[in-house]
């Protein structure tokens, strides 16, 4: 896997990382550390990462199993240290996942599968955040 980073210029604090794929993604900075806010700040992509990762797990592993999951939201709140690195220290992974006869069951392992085996992004965060899940089923 690799990744691209460069600076836009010498106004501001943008960055450009072209990953591997050949895809594009902007970050910016705050205003009060010299970013303009025009994208999202690098420790959001990463918790938006970690969200994407065990978004894709639950469909997949619900999916394989042949269960009616129809769709699946994932909320992330996480707290930051106080000092330098700012690692995350917690993060609260909250599903949402909708589908036809879902069994709580089957949700609850899918969930646990990507937490303890599959997602590479928050397996990695939870060697510095304590991480905690939470699920619910929504009928269609």
């Amino acid at each position: 896997m690799e990744c691209k980073i460069k600076w836009t210029g010498v106004d501001g604090m943008t960055f450009l990382a072209e990953t591997g794929s050949g895809h594009v993604v902007a970050m910016d900075g705050a205003p009060e550390g010299g970013g303009r806010n025009l994208a999202p700040r690098p420790m959001e992509l990463m918790l938006a990462g970690a969200g994407g990762c065990t978004a894709y797990d639950v469909v997949l592993i619900l999916k394989r199993g042949r269960h009616d999951v129809r769709g699946c939201e994932v909320s992330l709140a996480a707290d930051r240290a106080d000092t330098d690195p700012k690692v995350f220290t917690s993060i609260r992974f909250t599903y949402k996942v909708s589908g036809k006869g879902l069994k709580p069951e089957a949700v609850e392992r899918a969930v646990h599968l990507s937490a303890e085996k599959y997602c590479s992004a928050s397996i990695m965060l939870g060697k510095t955040a304590e991480i905690t899940h939470e699920w619910e089923i929504v009928e269609v």
